[in-house]
Order: C-alpha cells, then structure tokens, then sequence
C-alpha cells in the first residue's frame, strides 16, 4: 500500500511504502461497528444509580382507605405506580458496561481502519514531529501550515515538550501507537504517522 509521506509543510514529497497486513486489508464495517461501540462501553463508569421501593423516602402509611373512595387500591406511595416512587429495576453504581474483545478481532478491526483511513486520503507518513520547546503557539503555527486543522498524531515516542505543546489544541491529539484507539481513528479528520510508529503498528497489528 502506497501511502502518502508529507514533509514540513504538509505537502506530498514522496509514498511510503506500508505493509498490505495492516493497511491493505478489505473494510469490515460489522467488525469496525463492534470495537468501537466496545470501546466506549468499557470507557463508560456506571456510576448513576437510582432508588428503588425500599430506599426512597415515603411514609409507609396507607395514602386512603382500602374501599369506597373508587381509587385502585394502595398500599404506600413508595410505589413505583406513583409518582416519586422507587423504580422497579434500579441502576446501580456497580453496574458493568465492559464488552469483551477478542484480541484477533480487535487487532482486525484496527487494520480495517487504517486500511479505510489509507484508501480515503486521510491516513498519511511523516519523518518525525519533534518540538524544540513546550509551547503551543510554534506546534499549531506548524499544523497550520501543513493545512491540518483536525489531526491525530501518532509518534513513535511522545517526550514532555510534545506533550505539554499539544494538550492545549482542541482538534488534536498526539498518542503512542499503543494508545491508538479506533473511537479516535474514526473521528478525525486525518491521522499523521511518524515512520517509527508505523514500524510499531506493523508489530502490534500485522
């Protein structure tokens, strides 16, 4: 697979030669679709919680007279018929959201991905991104000229000035290969790959 290698200012200098394993294969959307909705399900925290019958707080006594007044019968307003009652079937703050992934299916699904970003023009190869200095200014005045305004960067090692230059850019993000997620892959508008990373991604989903 021909991929496109970039240089200082986002134009087409040369193709990368990338390995046809990785980012040649065919697109699965069902299998792209399954990883990345296991993805942020296991990302989820559960933490909401809701009352049933036994935790709100009601009075237990009988709201009216069991006959005569042409109401349903009542019991206590704790009911989860009335209005402010405990719910049948509460969630609970231990509840788990995590899907299983089998590890052949994800690294499939992550080719599928790269594969597509490739076929699409949205996938392309740098020789490095490296910044002198943490400061923001210099790294976006850089994406700016390489006309990437919605970007994840890929680098084969993120040191602390690459780091502390790119948290403060909304529409991107820099990661090691090993954080590379698909929800991420999917969202942006191209994806930048050091030659390093992609010897790294060759390894982890070849």
């Amino acid at each position: 697979m021909q991929i496109e290698l970039l240089n200082d200012q986002g134009q087409a200098a040369s193709k990368y030669d990338a390995p046809e394993t990785v980012f040649g294969r065919e697109y699965n959307e069902d299998l792209v679709h399954q990883i990345v909705v296991a993805f942020q399900a296991n990302a989820r925290q559960g933490t909401r919680a809701q009352k049933d019958r036994e935790q709100v707080k009601h009075s237990t006594k009988k709201p009216f007279k069991q006959k005569g007044t042409g109401r349903a019968r009542a019991g206590m307003t704790s009911s989860p018929l009335w209005r402010g009652g405990g719910r049948i079937f509460p969630n609970m703050p231990d509840e788990n959201f995590t899907q299983k992934i089998n590890k052949k299916m994800y690294r499939a699904g992550m080719a599928s991905i790269f594969s597509q970003l490739a076929r699409e023009g949205r996938l392309a190869v740098v020789d490095s991104l490296k910044v002198e200095s943490p400061k923001t200014k210099p790294l976006a005045a850089r994406l700016k000229a390489m006309n990437l305004e919605s970007v994840m960067v890929i680098a084969d090692e993120v040191d602390e000035n690459l780091y502390l230059a790119s948290r403060n850019l909304v529409n991107v993000l820099v990661v090691e290969p090993r954080y590379a997620d698909p929800v991420s892959l999917v969202h942006y508008r191209k994806v930048i790959v050091t030659k390093a990373a992609m010897d790294k991604l060759k390894e982890m989903f070849a």
